[in-house]
This record gives C-alpha cells, sequence and structure tokens, in this order.
C-alpha cells in the first residue's frame, strides 16, 4: 500500500510542476531540459520504489500510475474545468502582426520564438504578415498567415 501512495503524490506533484512550468518548457526541449527530465526520472524510480525493487513492487507502481492516468482522461473528458486546468487553453499572442506582450510574458514566449513558427511554418519573415498567432495547449505556436 505504501507503492500505491507514493506513486499518487508524486503523479499529483509533478503533474502540479509540469502544469506551472508553463506550455512552452515540454514543447522545446533543450539539453538543460532533457538532463532534468533524467534527473527527475531517476529521482522519481527512486521515491516510488523506495527500497523493493522486486518485480511485484514496480508493477503495482505501474498499474498505479497508469491507473491514474486513466481516471484523470475520464475526469477531464467529463469536466472542462479540470480539462482547462490540466491542458491548458489556446493563447493568441499575436492580432493582426501585434504582439501581445502580456499574454507573451505570462506564457514565457518571445518574438524570436514567434518569428521561428512563422519562418517554418509559412515561410514568413515578418510580424506585419502574421494575422494571428496562437500558443496552443501543448506548447506549439500556429501562425495564421494574413492573406
Amino acid at each position: 500500500m505504501n507503492s500505491v501512495l507514493r506513486a499518487v503524490v508524486l503523479y499529483v506533484i509533478l503533474m502540479l510542476l509540469f502544469r506551472l512550468s508553463g506550455k512552452r518548457s515540454l514543447a522545446q526541449i533543450t539539453t538543460f531540459d532533457f538532463v532534468l527530465v533524467l534527473i527527475v526520472g531517476e529521482a522519481t524510480q527512486q521515491a516510488l520504489l523506495g527500497e523493493d525493487f522486486s518485480l511485484t513492487n514496480a508493477f503495482l507502481v505501474i498499474l498505479t500510475l497508469v491507473g491514474l492516468d486513466t481516471v484523470m482522461s475520464f475526469w477531464k473528458q467529463r469536466s472542462p474545468q479540470v480539462e482547462k486546468w490540466i491542458d491548458g487553453v489556446p493563447v493568441i499572442i499575436v492580432a493582426e502582426g501585434k504582439l501581445l506582450q502580456d499574454r507573451m510574458k505570462q506564457a514565457r514566449v518571445d518574438a524570436d520564438d514567434i518569428l521561428a513558427a512563422a519562418r517554418e511554418l509559412h515561410g514568413l519573415e515578418r510580424m506585419d504578415q502574421i494575422k494571428y498567432a496562437v500558443l496552443e495547449r501543448s506548447g506549439g505556436i500556429s501562425i495564421i498567415p494574413k492573406q
């Protein structure tokens, strides 16, 4: 039972940490982010398994985590508020070529991120060529070019 409790607590803590860290933290992974994920993974493994490295304990922890994920997905389906809190909502960060600085600051996105997405997706070079830029729930940036 101790393993199940530890799995639940770590699941909730990690969900909170990654939700609070913002959408962009998982969308563009750098070498630093990759190393951090590896370290978090190792620390999580130690916290989940403790001193019991048996297959039974590992199976119980995995079953608990998959179960929690399944329960969360059902909960998100039934409650738009829960889905909004966990997954976030798309945010318009450029409107008619104008940067919406307050939203960009809150999402920790800069003009270079937007222009990079515009170049990659549509070959656009300037901000005035963008009708809308949307920071998606996944952390990616969608660009709608001006006609």
